[in-house]
C-alpha cells in the first residue's frame, strides 16, 4: 500500500470521525474499529464497504 503520509493526517473515519491507521491493505479506525479497504492505493472510505470489527 502506497498512501501519502500527509493524506493519512487529514482523512478520518466517515462513521465516527476517528483517526485512521494503515494496516496491510486497509485503513483501520482507532475509534469504532471499522476497517476500510484500499484498492489500487486509493482508500475506499465508504461505511458500506468497511469490514466490521471482530
Amino acid at each position: 500500500m502506497n498512501i501519502d503520509p500527509q493524506l493519512l493526517t487529514i482523512i478520518v473515519c466517515p462513521d465516527c470521525h476517528g483517526d485512521l491507521t494503515a494496516r496491510a491493505e486497509e485503513l483501520v479506525c482507532s475509534g469504532c474499529g471499522l476497517a476500510y479497504p484500499v484498492r489500487d492505493d486509493i482508500p475506499v472510505l465508504l461505511v458500506d464497504e468497511a469490514r466490521k470489527p471482530a
